[in-house]
């Protein structure tokens, strides 16, 4: 009787902590890795790709549509018509060019090294922890009722 109280007790905090350290420096490990890398990769490619579309379509049409608007009316008035046909092609398509690469490759690789980091810092740290404590909880309860409902049956 005191044996199967003992060992009831005695396995269910054993197994809970053994168990919840195990799990914790496991997952921690296993997801800050996972994470990091997944979200390295994927989030570099996904921005990659979508931003420079979405930026080379945006700017060339927003660029070329304000500036030659703007860039006619204001250098046919005071300067001639050369210079403004000249300035709003190249400059709308200079600068739809550049920003799209710019802004897409900045952007793409800010987002994915701070993301990453953060979300594996972030999950690894909130995982590890409450996974130890549900699991140091749900164990120790469930060993306990189990190994006390077993001894009792079978010391009987």
């Amino acid at each position: 009787m005191y044996l199967s109280i003992y060992l009831s007790i005695y396995l269910s905090i054993y197994l809970s902590i053994y168990i919840s350290i195990y799990l914790s420096i496991y997952l921690s490990i296993y997801l800050s890795i996972y994470l990091s890398i997944y979200l390295s990769i994927y989030l570099s490619i996904y921005l990659s790709i979508y931003l420079s579309i979405y930026l080379s379509i945006y700017l060339s049409i927003y660029l070329s549509i304000y500036l030659s608007i703007y860039l006619s009316i204001y250098l046919s008035i005071y300067l001639s018509i050369y210079l403004s046909i000249y300035l709003s092609i190249y400059l709308s398509i200079y600068l739809s060019i550049y920003l799209s690469i710019y802004l897409s490759i900045y952007l793409s690789i800010y987002l994915s090294i701070y993301l990453s980091i953060y979300l594996s810092i972030y999950l690894s740290i909130y995982l590890s922890i409450y996974l130890s404590i549900y699991l140091s909880i749900y164990l120790s309860i469930y060993l306990s009722i189990y190994l006390s409902i077993y001894l009792s049956i079978y010391t009987v």
